[in-house]
């Protein structure tokens, strides 16, 4: 499974900075990945474990602007295209590096 993270924060005051950084820093601490700005993934186990680390983003999610999650398979992680650009192979943003025991 993948979990991943869209949002779309204000940054109008130093306040919502404030929380944007918090936010951004705490997703990072918690394994996500950037796709690109402001849209992050993490693999996940299972879809339970997937539900209990929204839960957890939601937690400290900051109350103004918009956060969304999308919950997907490997597959259809992986059955996305690049229009433009290349694909990165970087292992931190692959199932490679999970390993079920």
């Amino acid at each position: 499974m993948r979990l991943m993270i869209m949002f779309d924060l204000p940054v109008d005051t130093s306040k919502h900075r404030r929380d944007y950084r918090n936010f951004h820093k705490k997703l990072i601490n918690e394994g996500f990945i950037m796709v690109q700005y402001s849209v992050y993934s993490r693999v996940c186990v299972t879809k339970k474990s997937a539900k209990f680390l929204e839960k957890r983003v939601a937690d400290f999610a900051p109350t103004q602007g918009t956060i969304q999650s999308f919950m997907m398979t490997e597959k259809q992680y992986n059955d996305m295209h690049f229009i433009t650009g290349k694909p990165v192979k970087d292992v931190r943003n692959s199932s490679e590096r999970t390993i079920i025991l």
